[in-house]
C-alpha cells in the first residue's frame, strides 16, 4: 500500500483528489497546517485518525513525517447518498447491496467484492473503522472487480442500515445461529445483505436492525463459514430468485 508522509505531500494529495484510505496524525499540539489538512480531509470524506507518535513513526517508516502520514487507497469511495443514486440510475433491477460489519482481512474483503460483482450487486458498504482499507491487497484479491463495483464508506453501520430502510431496502443479516435458512427469504426486491466480520459476526446493534436473520445450513463439526464464502452463497441465491422471476415474467408476456 502506498503511503505519503509530511505535510506538503499529504496536502497535495488531498488537493489533487487522489484516493486516500485514511490519514493518521500524531497526537499532541497541532499547527495551522495540520489543522488545514484535517479540515480538507473531512471535507473530502477521508477518515482522519489521531494516534500516538510511535504508531505514526511505524506507519510512516520514519520519524521524519511532520506528524502526518496518509495511506493511499486503490479506489475512490462514495458516500451512501451517492451510492444509492448510482444504484437507481444504473440498474434496471431493484438494488442489491452488500453491507460488511467489520471485515478486517483484506483477502476476505477482496473476495467478497469479487463475488458481489459477479452476482450483479449494486455496491458494497464498509465502515470507516474496524474494516480493511481498499489497498492493493484487496485489489489483487478482487481480481479486477474493485475497478467496476461502487464502494461506500460510512461512519456508522447501524445508522446506515436505518437510512437503507428509509430508502426501501430490506435488510438480511447472516447469523449462523438463526433458525431461518438463507433460502427462505425473498431477495427479489431491494435488499441489503449484511455480513459480520471474521470471528465475531454481526455486532448486536447491527443484528437488531436486520429485518431478517438467516443461516446457511452446514454439516460436520465446523459450523461457521468464511465470510467471503458465505457472501457468495447468499448472493447467488438472490441471483437464482431474480433470474427465476425474470423467466416467469417473460413467459407470461
Amino acid at each position: 500500500m502506498g503511503r505519503l508522509t509530511g505535510i506538503h505531500a499529504v496536502r497535495e494529495a488531498l488537493e489533487s483528489g487522489r484516493a486516500l484510505e485514511r490519514i493518521v496524525i500524531a497526537r499532541g499540539r497541532h499547527g495551522d497546517r495540520l489543522e488545514e489538512i484535517t479540515a480538507k480531509a473531512r471535507e473530502r470524506g477521508v477518515p482522519v485518525r489521531f494516534e500516538e507518535r510511535a504508531i505514526v513513526d511505524r506507519l510512516a517508516g520514519t520519524s521524519q513525517h511532520q506528524g502526518v502520514v496518509a495511506m493511499a487507497a486503490a479506489k475512490h469511495t462514495l458516500d451512501l447518498e451517492d451510492l444509492l443514486a448510482h444504484t437507481t440510475r444504473e440498474s434496471s433491477q431493484p438494488g442489491m447491496l452488500v453491507v460488511l460489519d467489520g471485515v478486517e482481512d483484506p483477502h476476505n474483503l477482496g473476495a467478497v467484492i469479487r463475488s458481489a460483482l459477479a452476482a450483479g450487486a449494486s455496491g458494497v458498504i464498509l465502515p470507516d473503522r474496524r474494516a480493511a482499507g481498499l489497498n492493493e491487497t484487496v485489489a489483487r484479491a478482487a481480481a479486477g472487480a474493485l475497478e467496476h463495483l461502487p464502494v461506500a464508506r460510512v461512519v456508522n453501520i447501524a445508522r446506515t442500515m436505518e437510512q437503507l430502510k428509509e430508502a426501501g431496502y430490506w435488510l438480511v443479516g447472516l447469523d449462523e445461529s438463526a433458525e431461518r435458512q438463507h433460502t427462505d427469504v425473498d431477495y427479489k426486491g431491494a435488499i441489503a445483505i449484511v455480513l459480520g466480520g471474521e470471528g465475531g459476526g454481526l455486532h448486536e446493534l447491527v443484528r437488531k436492525r436486520c429485518d431478517f436473520l438467516v443461516s446457511i445450513p452446514t454439516t460436520g463439526p465446523v459450523r461457521s463459514l468464511n465470510v467471503s464464502v458465505a457472501a457468495g452463497i447468499v448472493l447467488f441465491e438472490a441471483v437464482r430468485q431474480r433470474q427465476a422471476q425474470t423467466k416467469s415474467e417473460s413467459k407470461s408476456q
